[in-house]
């Protein structure tokens, strides 16, 4: 996040160095967030800015889970807030990232997981190791086949069934592949700050929603998806729709409910 920002906007970031943001929530389930994910970005972003004592303040949040359109297929959303409080003005940006290593396996005694750890791209990217079951304590961080090995056999050891499940670490300091997706986001961000609302000047012009109804490419009906980007100003709440930026006019015949029921 610091390169995009230094370069588009001349700013430095500063990490706070005593602010628990596992107190926002946690991939593990131990703690819940208090929000949304937007909106504990934008909490997350303030308590930086209170610890750091700076009024400015960023920060980034993440969910991971199956495909709205396509469960088979893993996604991860990002969000990204920065927070301006002389100003008042909260300006955030999402990235849906169809690149992840997001992954789950379950492992019974005997089983090796060698395959499944090779997907996720382990060691490079750390891998979380918990008994089955509900609840029940965790290994984090694993990124040595030694502290695999120890962790496999712990849980396996307090396991109901004996079965361990192995899940893939999203947390992005332990994930290359999702901080090469904070980077892209963080540049989309600090270019969105740097645009000016077109009615009241204010920074932070830019997509707000989407306006469903892209004609299918057979019948001219319209389908679900987004025929036109919304852009908005978080300052003024002026609003006016735009063509999408992939330029997509048409939508595939397999999206739409008349040709596709």
């Amino acid at each position: 996040m610091g390169r995009p920002f230094r370069q588009a906007l001349g700013v430095e970031l500063v990490l706070p160095s005593n602010l628990d943001t596992d107190s926002l929530g946690t991939f593990t389930g131990e703690r819940a967030r208090p929000a949304d994910a937007a909106s504990t970005c934008r909490i997350k972003a303030e308590a930086g800015m209170a610890s750091a004592g700076l009024p400015l303040g960023l920060a980034s949040e993440g969910s991971f889970g199956p495909h709205p359109a396509v469960p088979l297929l893993a996604v991860g959303h990002e969000w990204m807030t920065f927070v301006d409080g002389p100003q008042g003005l909260v300006i955030t940006e999402q990235l849906l990232c169809w690149r992840t290593n997001f992954s789950h396996c379950l492992v019974g005694p005997g089983e090796d997981p060698a395959a499944w750890l090779q997907r996720v791209g382990f060691p490079t990217h750390a891998v979380i190791v918990r008994p089955s079951g509900p609840g029940g304590a965790v290994a984090k961080g694993l990124q040595s086949l030694e502290q695999l090995t120890t962790a496999l056999q712990w849980a396996a050891a307090h396991s109901h069934d004996g079965r361990v499940l192995l899940e893939t670490d999203m947390r992005a300091h332990l994930n290359p592949t999702r901080m090469a997706s904070i980077r892209r986001l963080a540049f989309r961000l600090a270019r969105r700050i740097r645009s000016r609302c077109p009615a009241c000047s204010a920074p932070g012009w830019g997509w707000v929603d989407g306006i469903p109804g892209l004609p299918c490419r057979w019948c001219g009906e319209p389908t679900p998806l987004t025929r036109l980007e919304l852009h908005g100003c978080g300052a003024c709440g002026h609003q006016h729709p735009m063509p999408r930026r992939d330029g997509m006019v048409k939508a595939d015949p397999g999206q739409c409910p008349h040709c596709n029921p």
